[in-house]
């Protein structure tokens, strides 16, 4: 199998040369390095490879390349490959020419000339948007998904596998004469499908999340029989509290019932979390707290489902679906939300076949030149569609509201009014999902004039309101009336404390009804639902539990 490329343009000699060699020293073992000397190469490249199917994982771009800017090569690059990773080089005169193409044409990263040394200025960058040494991904070398595009179970293993940063090829047997060969040899019918095919020669046969978790080597069963610190949930706050207690010392487990990252590690884009100037996804976030995480030493019980917990004397237990019971110190319930379900005929019906919640970016590329919907006012609903217009003919946004101003960040509304093939419509709503096999149109009204329209639809993504995980949870901690957890001065009413609380303080602020329990991020009451709030909570917890644990 041919080696992804990277591709550098540059129209000075010496400087292409350079590069070159320092790439190839670096990265020449895992990636074929190429090199155009001016922006009609480049294209001509660019353009041959897409005709071939090749992997372009990275253009390094000079901002002057003889008449042509570096930003306007970005732009083109990016129509041909979507994903293809981007970084511009320049002089201290280009810095605005580039923090603009970061919004306007998806640059990715800018370095700073000269790049000299290559090893502290240049290697980390084209690191950080590569990964390429993730320890966050199990082996997973020549994994082979078949399956056809409106399978809901073969979404349901592309987007587990993609979210567990599980690499994987996949095969439609719709279009690919591979798949129909390998089901042939398999002596596969296609009622079998999704099949998932492994490099020592195994399938799998439509696997559920447990079994896929096993054979790509993800940990299911927790390895010491008690710990420090239980967490249930592996989002932004689970992961960052995860981070700063097994760092100090407490010995940690996290359990989380699908993948690491939550609905934050959904997010095609994050671009105002402190530090990410360029912005990051959620599963580029998830993959670095998770590596951070495993350093030092967190076990990460992925897919594994709490269902009841248990408080006693000194301890307190986690009971798991398949009957295991994990106990410790002190637990952290760090849940998080799901999308709220959108109440219409045909949703549910044609869930995972044409209809998903959330972003589901492994349908993108199945989406090319195809009509998408996207339902929601949220950040999220808004990084989604910008996504999806890589790849759509046309992203409809449809909105409840009358704007967009009170639910959206101002830098995605700007962005969203100027891309061509993004189309908000307010006021309207879905009536109703149309399809037999697959979505292929909806009907949508208008909320103020009650008329009614049939669109044509590949796709529709729901991306609205936010569910708490805690049925499992009533009559064991205090909930409010929507289901997120108490913590803190919320349980304290006129000086009176939770029903059963024996302690002689007031619980700490993240700390649930019941003592050595804690509550962070989303999930909690009347907490901020952003990325950063969450990591604070997150790493805010640790501290509360430092203190119960001297106690005790």
């Amino acid at each position: 199998m041919a080696k992804p490329l990277f591709l550098i343009v540059d129209d000075d000699p010496t400087s292409l040369n350079t590069l070159q060699q320092d790439l190839k020293q670096h990265y020449g073992g895992d990636y074929e390095i190429r090199c155009a000397d001016s922006s009609k190469e480049a294209v001509k490249l660019l353009n041959q490879w897409h005709d071939e199917g090749r992997d372009v994982a990275l253009l390094l771009c000079d901002q002057t390349i003889g008449d042509q800017v570096g930003t306007d090569m970005v732009r083109q690059a990016k129509q041909l490959f979507p994903d293809l990773k981007t970084i511009l080089l320049t002089t201290y005169t280009d810095t605005d020419a580039a923090i603009e193409a970061m919004n306007s044409a998806g640059l990715d990263y800018y370095v700073m000339k000269p790049w000299q040394p290559p090893d502290e200025k240049l290697y980390p960058a084209i690191d950080s948007l590569l990964h390429l040494k993730s320890s966050a991904a199990p082996e997973s070398e020549n994994i082979r998904v078949i399956g056809h595009r409106w399978s809901p179970e073969a979404h349901q293993i592309k987007d587990f596998l993609a979210r567990n940063q599980v690499a994987y090829e996949w095969l439609d047997v719709e279009t690919m004469q591979l798949a129909r060969d390998l089901m042939k040899e398999l002596g596969l019918k296609r009622t079998e499908l999704p099949v998932v095919l492994f490099a020592d020669g195994s399938h799998l046969v439509c696997p559920d999340n447990l079994q896929l978790a096993e054979k790509v080597g993800l940990q299911t069963q927790a390895e010491q029989p008690f710990y420090d610190l239980v967490i249930v949930g592996a989002g932004p706050s689970g992961l960052a509290a995860a981070v700063y207690a097994a760092s100090e010392g407490l010995r940690t487990v996290m359990i989380e019932r699908e993948a690491p990252g939550g609905q934050a590690g959904t997010s095609s884009r994050i671009e105002n979390y402190l530090g990410f100037p360029v912005g990051l996804s959620g599963a580029e976030l998830t993959q670095r707290a998770v590596a951070q995480a495993k350093r030092f030493g967190v076990e990460i019980l992925a897919p594994q489902e709490a269902v009841k917990i248990e408080r006693k004397r000194r301890s307190r237990s986690v009971y798991l679906a398949d009957g295991s019971i994990i106990s410790g110190y002190t637990l952290l319930l760090a849940l998080g939300v799901t999308y709220r379900r959108l109440e219409a005929p045909g949703i549910e019906r044609l869930l995972g076949s044409g209809v998903y919640y959330g972003a589901a970016m492994t349908e993108a590329p199945a989406c090319h030149d195809q009509n998408v919907f996207v339902v929601g006012a949220g950040n999220s609903a808004g990084q989604a569609a910008l996504y999806f217009s890589r790849y759509a003919r046309q992203v409809v946004m449809l909105v409840r509201g009358e704007s967009l101003d009170e639910s959206m960040s101002q830098y995605l509304i700007d962005q969203i009014g100027a891309t061509k093939n993004i189309t908000v419509r307010y006021q309207t709503e879905i009536v109703e999902a149309h399809g037999e096999e697959h979505l292929d149109a909806i009907t949508v009204r208008n909320t103020e004039t009650s008329e009614t329209e049939r669109c044509p639809a590949a796709a529709l993504f729901i991306l609205i309101g936010a569910v708490p995980h805690t049925d499992w949870l009533r009559g064991t901690v205090e909930l409010d009336e929507q289901g997120f957890i108490l913590t803190g001065s919320d349980l304290v009413e006129e000086g009176e404390r939770p029903d059963g609380w024996r302690l002689e303080r007031e619980p700490y602020l993240l700390e649930t009804s019941i003592p050595g329990v804690f509550a962070a991020g989303d999930v909690r009451a009347h907490s901020v639902k952003r990325v950063a709030s969450a990591v604070g909570e997150g790493a805010m917890a640790v501290q509360f539990i430092h203190r119960y644990l001297a106690e005790a």
